[in-house]
């Protein structure tokens, strides 16, 4: 079931190792899971949607503090591999029959798993800037494919099937560790410098985004649902629109521009979403979200490239940002979910577009001589 999407990552032939595709598969599949699964969970333990999105949250933050822990105080092994590889189908078929405060537990070390073994497989390619492009375009092709497979078959079977099918996902990149260049190098330790004033602005503001995005996004299921009216079909046909309009803008080779521009019009998209419950209104704002999201992103990171004095220190700072604004993000849209989806759309949407205003000004003022800070 879950073949074609690597099926049509092989056809597009990527030049990267079969691990850095698989592994990355895998973990788009399992975050591409997440937002299918507030409804069903909501309503097989009795609580709130609001509440279901902690396991976003908490799935989140495992992945953040593995995937920046990781390269500080581990070496890539294979050995390491198997073990996360091991732990994310483990924790994943468990997940299938506890409760929810256990399930909170679960989607943590989910998280580890998957933060582990995507630093392990970017480990592979790390530094061949080449094939950045071909690792990006991994995430929307396998989201174009894989959400509507997930949503047919939480619909026919449930959230506990789901996280079976997840559990056993886990075992393909073992298939290809062997074939892989992870290595017991020494880490190396280098000297690490602090962000000039507006670096450090510009990561806040990308941190801002993806809070204020995701606060939306983990819910946009469950919106298509409702108030849209549409069914778990179609509303991952609809997501797999969302992907597909990230393929072209995350494959664009020119000149990254307008960063504050793009990034308001993804403000914009999600704001509608949460607000104009019509099915034409969330159609045209996930396409817009999935387009302009992939134009936004690499725009901001040109715009804070050019205000670093260090700016491959700051590309891995800026993940770090972006990723804790993705852990707080589910739990500030769960409150404002329950308070109503007018609030989630207007305070997310607000958060967004101010990032949006921070990367204008950026970009409109004059790149100063970048000394160390």
């Amino acid at each position: 079931m879950f073949q074609t999407p690597l099926r049509a990552l092989v056809a597009l032939r990527p030049n990267v190792p079969a691990l850095v595709v698989t592994a990355t598969a895998v973990s788009t599949v399992v975050f591409t899971t997440t937002p299918f699964l507030v409804t069903g969970l909501a309503e097989e333990f009795d609580i709130s949607p609001g509440r279901v999105g902690l396991i976003s949250s908490t799935q989140l933050a495992g992945f953040v503090l593995s995937s920046w822990g990781a390269g500080r105080v581990l070496r890539p092994r294979r050995r390491l591999m198997v073990f996360a590889v091991l732990l994310g189908m483990v924790v994943n078929i468990a997940s299938a029959v506890v409760g929810f405060e256990a399930l909170l537990a679960l989607r943590f070390a989910s998280g580890l798993a998957l933060g582990t073994i995507a630093w392990l497989a970017w480990a592979e390619v790390f530094g061949e800037d080449e094939r950045v492009g071909d690792v990006a375009v991994i995430g929307p092709i396998v989201g174009t494919i894989a959400s509507p497979i997930v949503a047919a078959l939480i619909d026919r079977a449930g959230p506990t099937e789901m996280y079976l099918v997840l559990g056993a996902l886990h075992i393909v990149p073992l298939f290809f560790v062997r074939s892989s260049r992870l290595a017991s190098t020494e880490r190396v330790r280098s000297e690490r410098h602090r962000p000039r004033v507006e670096a450090l602005v510009a990561m806040c503001a990308l941190g801002m985004f993806t809070l204020g995005g995701s606060a939306i996004f983990i819910f946009t299921s469950s919106i298509a649902q409702g108030p849209v009216g549409m069914s778990a079909v179609v509303a991952s046909l609809v997501f797999s629109v969302n992907s597909i309009a990230g393929i072209p803008s995350a494959r664009f080779r020119g000149a990254r521009r307008h960063a504050g521009t793009w990034i308001v019009v993804t403000a914009l998209a999600a704001a509608t979403i949460a607000v104009v419950h019509h099915p034409l209104a969330f159609i045209a704002g996930m396409v817009a979200w999935g387009f302009g999201f992939w134009m936004a992103v690499p725009a901001a990171f040109s715009v804070l490239a050019e205000h670093s004095n260090y700016p491959a220190e700051r590309a891995g700072d800026a993940q770090a940002y972006m990723a804790m604004g993705r852990v707080i993000g589910p739990m500030l849209g769960g409150l404002l979910y329950d308070a109503g989806l007018l609030a989630l759309g207007i305070v997310g949407g607000l958060l967004m577009a101010s990032a949006g205003a921070v990367f204008a000004v950026l970009a409109r003022r004059p790149v100063p001589e970048l000394r160390p800070a």
